[in-house]
């Protein structure tokens, strides 16, 4: 079954340019538009939508208000923002009110089916862009700012606590580690258990700003 999508964003323009990106794939049903911030409220009550795009900056109510209200009604639909701006803050923001992902709108299209296929599969929320942004910045940060101690998390958790905050898919992380996906989704499990977390998008957020990944990988 094709996911159903939600498009939430105040820009005719910009609605109609994800409706064409996502009418290239099978993998992804156009069920309803949004305008604003209160619409996307109604429509995904009315809807229920597997997946919403939704703009961060809408008139009336923001992407990031309204992305709470929905996730405190259905936990369960994925949304996905969309900006224009690569700010980490706002990424942190985003997972903070329960996003599952966050997307650069001026991405190529192609990533764009990858990324949001990656998502609706319970993949990882960080464009592979945005993560080099976000690791630069805090790999620039004073050295002497207290760091959290992480010294619960095994050294396996912490090798994949490192891939995921790099925005590889559980399958990728298995493949760069040599173990099953089953394994990466029970060291997932490990560590969220540990930091007291519920959510991979939390886990990654927590690492970042917690600097507990100190040094910036030589790929991505």
């Amino acid at each position: 079954m094709p996911v159903r999508v939600l498009i939430a964003d105040d820009h005719a323009l910009s609605r109609r340019g994800i409706r064409s990106v996502l009418g290239e794939s099978d993998k992804f049903q156009i069920v309803g538009e949004a305008m604003d911030g209160h619409d996307v409220l109604e429509k995904a009550k009315q809807l229920r939508p597997d997946l919403i795009l939704m703009d961060i900056s809408m008139p009336g109510q923001s992407g990031l208000e309204a992305t709470k209200l929905i996730k405190e009604q259905a936990p369960n639909v994925k949304i996905v923002m969309l900006s224009i701006s690569d700010d980490v803050q706002d990424f942190f923001e985003s997972i903070k009110n329960g996003a599952q992902g966050y997307l650069l709108k001026n991405m190529d299209t192609e990533y764009w089916i990858d990324y949001l296929t990656n998502i609706a599969e319970g993949g990882a929320p960080v464009p592979r862009s945005l993560a080099n942004k976000i690791l630069a910045q805090f790999a620039a940060q004073s050295s002497g700012q207290a760091e959290v101690d992480c010294e619960n998390l095994s050294n396996r958790e912490k090798e994949v606590l490192l891939f995921v905050s790099q925005g590889l898919s559980n399958k990728e992380i298995g493949e760069k580690l040599y173990i099953s996906e089953s394994t990466v989704k029970n060291h997932m499990r490990n560590m969220m258990d540990k930091l007291h977390l519920r959510k991979r998008g939390q886990l990654i957020a927590f690492a970042y700003q917690n600097r507990l990944i100190k040094n910036r990988p030589s790929k991505i």
